[in-house]
């Protein structure tokens, strides 16, 4: 049989997606950013101080770390219908030593020695089926957490000297900043300034493959940084993270376009939940699974509007939106 044009492929595979009930995407049309639906929120409560950074679902269970604690991993698990959900320890571990196989910035070289809870300062949790890996922004490195003997071991990998000499990572404490696991792959993402992904292939010793996220034209970043905050995977799509648009957007992993966005500031700074400090985004760390999207806010130690005295971190479960089909 005679191959038949790319046109009429194309065409026959969108007739054929339709008949599916999974209408493809309109080819230039921009992603729909669409108003975020509240399924519930719990204050975090133990949270106090640590700055809850990362979250991710492994083997069901949702983990997080925090920016200010270098030796834990800690666990939730929030219930319907509660306003409140404790953070739980799940492993307890001794921190990595300062990495010898690249320079070390005096500053994050004084951290080290002078504070353990800061001298990691994760942000990023993921796993696979082999275990738990932490990114550690303040050497730009990957973390596998070796259960058996109760330590995080460096991963071989390095990507600062490549990400900065493409004009990545040029402010301090605004670098690495989400982790993602991906089949046999990390992608991680690069926080502001600008911000960016970084695809880790196996193999990869030193960071090669950098790339830019394209915009998203229905995104308000309210005159702040375009910034990347978190990764997560689920249903064979990257989700990113978009702090200071108050965005999670659904993205393709081929070139990275985004299909949809849904955006959460009129929750995270309504009078329920809100902060005495709104000047940045607090959306820290992401995870998804079948019952929808979750959000942590960092909340930096600042109190809430309504309760000064709490400053307790927050956890948003949202619901994933309803796309008009043409626009899926």
């Amino acid at each position: 049989m005679k191959h038949l044009p790319k046109p009429i492929l194309r065409i026959a595979a969108a007739v054929l997606l339709s008949l599916s009930g999974l209408a493809a995407p309109v080819a230039g049309a921009p992603a729909p950013v669409l108003p975020a639906k509240l399924i519930d929120a719990w204050w975090i409560d133990g949270s106090e101080g640590l700055d809850i950074s990362g979250l991710s679902f492994c083997a069901g269970e949702l983990l997080a770390v925090a920016d200010k604690v270098s030796e834990h991993i800690y666990r939730l698990s929030p219930e319907p219908g509660r306003d409140s959900v404790a953070l739980a320890a799940k492993a307890d571990f001794a921190r990595p030593p300062l990495p010898d196989d690249q320079p070390v910035l005096l500053k994050a070289r004084a951290l080290h020695y002078a504070s353990v809870p800061l001298s990691m300062d994760f942000e990023g949790i993921t796993c696979d089926e082999s275990g738990i890996y932490l990114l550690s922004e303040r050497h730009n490195r990957i973390a596998r957490l070796n259960a058996q003997h109760q330590r995080a071991e460096w991963l071989p990998v390095r990507w600062s000297e490549a990400a900065k000499a493409r004009g990545f990572l040029r402010r301090f404490n605004g670098e690495s900043e989400g982790v993602v696991r991906v089949g046999d792959d990390f992608w991680v993402a690069l926080e502001r300034d600008p911000r960016g992904l970084l695809k880790l292939s196996a193999g990869d010793q030193v960071g090669r493959d950098f790339r830019m996220l394209p915009a998203v034209s229905g995104l308000d970043f309210h005159g702040r940084s375009e910034d990347l905050a978190g990764l997560a995977v689920y249903g064979g799509a990257l989700f990113t993270l978009e702090r200071n648009a108050f965005a999670v957007c659904r993205r393709n992993f081929d070139n990275l376009q985004a299909e949809w966005c849904i955006h959460y500031r009129d929750i995270e700074e309504g009078p329920s939940y809100v902060y005495r400090e709104t000047r940045f985004g607090k959306g820290e760390g992401l995870a998804v699974s079948e019952q929808g999207i979750f959000v942590v806010l960092d909340n930096n130690g600042v109190g809430r509007a309504a309760v000064p005295g709490d400053s307790r971190g927050l956890l948003l479960h949202l619901a994933f939106p309803e796309v008009p089909r043409e626009k899926r």
